[in-house]
């Protein structure tokens, strides 16, 4: 996918305002920008922003459920991908977890900046965030399926919706993932990455005989 077809793709597929795409314009350069200060994003990847980050993660949202009230969970934000471009291009609540200061130090600024109200920073490791039921959990580069599943099962319930993007070992996460979890688990491809999948999951609960 070329940067101009990231584009048209997310005029057509997302129907994004003009608001909305300056929003998303501002929030690429401020990474491009806060990438010379810290390693937000590989620097192989700044000429293909759009369609590596920016639509690798608005995919995500045509995977919800249409009925989810709860807010969206995003493991391991990091530059804000997928939860800051979530948080642009809806109005439900999107908590974004990051433990690095530098980053959530950015993560708060850009919500700020940007004026998302919906976009709620929690400055720490998982582990130290209050459990709360979510719509939506996601996760991007952030750790294997097993240990994503075991950190964040607390937040979620039987008609969570899990949309985890993972790479070329997606079936092998999967097949590792089942001694332990079930659920009901179909695998999506990417648009973004032929070698890219992602896990959409739910019902998910350890199960009994598990060691």
């Amino acid at each position: 996918m070329t940067q101009d077809e990231a584009r048209a793709w997310l005029a057509e597929r997302c129907a994004v305002s003009r608001e909305t795409e300056d929003r998303l314009e501002s929030f690429v350069r401020a990474v491009i920008a806060e990438n010379e200060h810290q390693n937000l994003i590989s620097a192989a990847t700044l000429p293909h922003v759009w369609s590596r980050h920016v639509v690798d993660s608005a995919q995500l949202l045509h995977l919800r459920p249409a009925d989810s009230s709860l807010p969206w969970l995003d493991l391991g934000t990091g530059a804000g991908f997928p939860g800051m471009i979530i948080a642009i291009m809806a109005d439900f609540p999107v908590i974004l977890v990051e433990s690095r200061r530098k980053r959530f130090e950015f993560l708060r600024s850009q919500a700020e900046a940007l004026g998302l109200d919906n976009a709620i920073v929690h400055a720490g490791r998982l582990e130290t965030l209050a459990t709360r039921e979510a719509g939506v959990i996601s996760a991007r580069a952030f750790a294997p399926l097993s240990r994503i599943f075991e950190l964040a099962h607390r937040f979620s319930t039987e008609k969570t919706c899990w949309l985890l993007p993972k790479g070329r070992s997606v079936r092998e996460e999967l097949a590792s993932a089942a001694s332990s979890w079930q659920g009901v688990f179909h695998v999506k491809p990417s648009l973004t990455d032929a070698e890219a999948a992602i896990i959409v999951a739910s019902g998910v609960s350890p199960r009994k005989n598990a060691r």
